[in-house]
């Protein structure tokens, strides 16, 4: 059932031919966005405008339907130009593909109504979704445990009222609507996602953005702290509440693929965009003493071509595992951890192997690749880690002897 005919304009059209121009106009404005910190609201309105924002609203909800192939092709190109950019991307991408698995499945989503005023506000201007689930005390949610905020219900109401603390909330500042992970204070409590919208990104009663966002990289995401106070939210405003102790509440399986590749994705564009610089600083770099370009030396393509492999075969892991998913292979799914862990070292790797190769000039904050490196490490934090992938593929493994 398409929802066109209750917009006061379409969503935004799809248009993947203008990535290029769209991560051009990103990468321009990259730099000074990490250098102060600053969330790149302008970036966000231009990925908003190309449709890429909304990809992946179901086609049944009047929207493009864009396949998890065509997400990674578009985090990857936004990963290139401003991770930042992409990061808040891909959570409101993440976001619309759950509902539309959810639309098909029959698997708990968001509530119609919510989902639907998500829509309104997509048609209108960048409407920015995410989760919060991090908390202190608790870490992230995927290595178990009860989140300490709290829904309570206003017993004159019915109406749900949410307290607790955030943190590491990617785009805070920007967010249209907040999903946060809480329990309810019921005698057997619930946990679940309750739905939080701004009448204005980063403008909600009872909501207070902390500015405590000062890390190594990915500075423009702005994951700041958010402190919620007797937030008020409608009492159907709640999505996939679940008594914790009969049903898993840390992952949801749909949405892990998307998770694992599409952020996978994101960190390879940083490792190309160094690699690309890498290349440009050979071409041209010329010592006095050798008289050539270091492109030129053995030395030097030995170990760009090292860079290639690694990224040629991430890529193509990546992309083929997509593929494999959108066209129901269920093992690709299964395999999309070992990918991310595969994918996202090879980032790593080849960012420090520049890095290595190219010394103080890497580090010199008048070039980029210092920023793709502090950009690139923060791959490793993302859920699952890799211990938590290790142990899992050598559980695994060893329960069926060969």
């Amino acid at each position: 059932m398409s929802i066109d005919t209750e917009l006061k304009r379409p969503l935004p059209r799809l248009a993947l031919d203008a990535l290029p121009a769209v991560a051009a106009d990103l990468s321009a404005r990259a730099e000074q966005h990490d250098r102060d910190g600053s969330f790149p609201f302008a970036s966000i309105a231009r990925v908003h405008e190309a449709g890429l924002l909304t990809a992946t609203v179901a086609t049944e909800y009047g929207g493009p339907g864009a396949c998890l192939t065509a997400t990674v092709e578009i985090l990857r190109a936004l990963g290139a130009a401003d991770p930042s950019v992409a990061l808040v991307t891909a959570m409101t991408l993440f976001t619309h593909a759950a509902q539309a698995a959810a639309v098909r499945s029959g698997a708990p989503g968001w509530p119609e109504r919510h989902y639907r005023s998500l829509l309104r506000d997509s048609a209108e201007d960048p409407a920015l979704v995410n989760a919060l689930r991090v908390e202190p005390e608790l870490g992230t949610p995927a290595r178990g445990g009860l989140p300490a905020t709290v829904a309570r219900r206003d017993e004159l109401t019915g109406d749900w009222l949410l307290t607790g603390h955030k943190i590491f909330s990617t785009g805070a500042v920007g967010l249209r609507w907040l999903a946060v992970w809480a329990r309810t204070d019921e005698e057997t409590p619930r946990v679940g996602s309750f739905l939080v919208r701004a009448p204005e990104p980063g403008e909600i009663p009872g909501v207070r953005i902390e500015p405590t966002w000062d890390h190594l990289g990915l500075r423009a995401s702005r994951s700041d702290d958010v402190f919620l106070d007797a937030v008020r939210i409608p009492a159907d405003a709640a999505s996939g509440l679940v008594d914790p102790t009969a049903t898993d509440p840390r992952r949801d399986p749909g949405l892990a693929v998307w998770n694992n590749l599409g952020l996978t994705a994101l960190y390879l564009g940083v490792a190309e965009s160094a690699r690309d610089w890498l290349i440009g600083f050979l071409n041209t770099r010329t010592p006095s003493a050798l008289g050539r370009p270091l492109a030129t030396v053995a030395r030097f393509q030995e170990e760009v071509g090292q860079i290639e492999a690694q990224l040629i075969a991430a890529a193509d892991l990546l992309t083929g595992l997509a593929l494999r998913f959108d066209a129901g292979d269920p093992e690709a799914a299964a395999h999309a951890p070992a990918a991310k862990l595969i994918g996202t070292r090879a980032a790593i790797d080849a960012v420090q192997r520049a890095v290595a190769l190219v010394g103080n000039n890497a580090l010199t904050r008048r070039n980029p690749l210092e920023r793709h490196l502090r950009d690139v490490l923060c791959a490793r934090v993302h859920t699952p880690q890799d211990d938590s992938i290790l142990g899992a593929l050598g559980r695994a493994a060893l329960s069926q002897p060969r």
